[in-house]
Formats: structure tokens, sequence, C-alpha cells
């Protein structure tokens, strides 16, 4: 089952993805057409995500149902982040190849050359970035005045269906709700100006919109294996990037376990993956220009396509 959230007629809405993204079938209409009741449960996507089994069943019978009258045509819609705010946004380190690629283009050396901190393979580390500055497929970029370093980053996440605090590795699957693309935008320039100090990354990855999330959530019964995925990024049409999920160093089992230590997670959070390998313009030492369009595909979770602009 693939799950978005769309403005239709000027509201936001959640919908059911019907024929690859063609068309959707708007929740709340299709609910009350069905039962002539309307369906809070299902007025947004954290609420769905918060709303387990019972809303699944509901989920299932409308997806069954269908009706014609509440379906609505792509074109009919401008998508939003799947999770328009989430409760809280992770994104982890879990590809050691990235950080070699990155660290040998900046180093001038080569990447097998490069030697990790052993924490980045002990532990699935993280750092938090800016939850309230999320949109979603199809969205313009509009790239931050100080910094003219622009580029993508491949990543797909994953969407917590369930709470814990110090969760087990063999409950953690089972947390899980479901799987969308991640595009962490980043400006360079900035980046490597605020790593320099220690004291972690700020204007470079936090400015309006940098993180797109979508175009859906795919839920984890429909992915199946999550580390057998292909990871694709083109710009302006041609393919600049190639990876695979089964390269992850840290599974997200392995990150929610990490990230509930002594901590409590909540419903509706995010993980992202991280970059995989060759998944960014650093590490090609090719970068974005304004007008340009990036596409991201993971395979089975869609297509997730935005325009930079200046």
């Amino acid at each position: 089952m693939k799950l978005a959230t769309v403005e239709h007629e000027g509201a936001e809405r959640t919908a059911l993805v019907l024929d690859r993204g063609a068309r959707l079938l708007l929740l709340d209409r299709a609910h009350h057409l069905t039962t002539g009741e309307h369906a809070p449960a299902l007025a947004t996507m954290q609420l769905i995500v918060e709303g387990g089994d019972p809303v699944r069943r509901t989920l299932d019978r409308l997806a069954e149902q269908a009706p014609e009258e509440a379906v609505a045509a792509a074109s009919e819609v401008r998508w939003l982040s799947p999770l328009p705010r989430p409760v809280q946004i992770r994104d982890f380190g879990a590809f050691p190849g990235h950080f070699r690629n990155a660290r040998a283009r900046i180093e001038g050396i080569p990447a097998d050359q490069v030697e990790l901190p052993a924490i980045m393979l002990e532990r699935p580390l993280y750092y938090f970035t800016n939850r309230l500055s999320v949109t979603g497929h199809d969205s313009d970029i509009t790239w931050p005045a100080y910094s003219s370093v622009r580029d993508y980053e491949l990543e797909f996440a994953c969407v917590l269906g369930r709470g814990g605090t110090d969760i087990t590795a063999a409950d953690a699957p089972a947390h899980i709700f479901g799987y969308t693309v991640f595009n962490d935008f980043s400006a360079r320039d900035t980046q490597l100006e605020e790593i320099a100090t220690g004291l972690g990354l700020s204007k470079s990855k936090d400015f309006t919109d940098a993180n797109v999330l979508g175009p859906w959530i795919t839920t984890a019964d429909e992915v199946g294996d999550p580390y057998k995925l292909t990871m694709t990024a083109r710009v302006n049409g041609e393919e600049v990037s190639r990876g695979t999920t089964a390269d992850m160093h840290h599974t997200f089992a392995d990150m929610i376990v990490f990230a509930s230590r002594s901590t409590r997670l909540h419903a509706g959070e995010v993980f992202g993956s991280g970059t995989v390998p060759t998944g960014c313009g650093l590490e090609h030492g090719r970068f974005l220009e304004p007008g340009d369009t990036v596409e991201l595909e993971v395979s089975g979770l869609g297509i997730l396509r935005n325009r930079v602009v200046s």
C-alpha cells in the first residue's frame, strides 16, 4: 500500500496511491461515500500512522471499494511531504562508502586509503535535522543566498509506526510503518565551513524545504526486504548516481535499537539512511546549477523529483 498527502481543492488530504501515482483515492471522501460518515482517523498521515491495525483495516476496505467519485488525477493535486509535520527527523550514516568517497574527494586521496573512525562502524550515529522544513515531490527548492555549492543526497527513510524505549533488536522491525525516498539537500560550501568548527551541522542543512520526503510512504509489508533495493539519481534526465541498499552497514533495526536507548521514540518519527555511495555531487565533484531537476528513485518506493531554483 502506498499512502500520500496532497493538496486538493485548497485542502490537505491523505490519499491512497493508484496506478503508480497517476490517480489518488482521497481517503476522507472515499470513507464518507461508502459509510456516510467522516473518519477523523484518516484526516492526517500522522493519525494514520498512529492508528495501527484498526486504521489499516479501514484502508484495506477503502482500497477494495475505491469509489470512483473519490478518485482524483495526479494533475489535480499538489504533492506534499507524505508526513508534512514529522514528529522528529534523525539522519543516520548507514553507508560507510559514502563517507570514504566524500573524504577522498576532499583530501585528494584514493577512497581505499580513507580510514574512518571506529565509532562510525560500531554505532549508527545520527544528527537531528529540521523537521519543520519539509517539502514533497515536484516542489521547487529555493537555494539559500549564502551558498553557491548546491548538492543532492540520495537516501531513503523509514517511518516509525510505534514508539518505545530500549527497543530490542528482535522487536525493532515491527516498529516500522513504511519507507519513503529522502533527499537531504546540502549547501556544501557552508557545510565545509561548519564541520571545521567541530560543532556539527547548522545552516548547511537548515534552510527552507531542505528536507524532501516522498512521493509517498510505501508500507513495510509491500516493500519486503528493504536491503535489496536499487537507488538511482538523475539530474536533468541523466543518471549520475547508482547504488544499493545492500551496502548499508547499519540496518534500520540497528538504528531503532540505538536511538531508543534510554530515550522514548514516537510513532511518526523519520529515520534517514544516510547517503548511498556515489549518491551525491560531492563524491563526483559535480554540483547542481539553478534550474536543474533532480530525480531520486528507490526501487519499489517511487521517484522523488525536485527542481533547484536560485
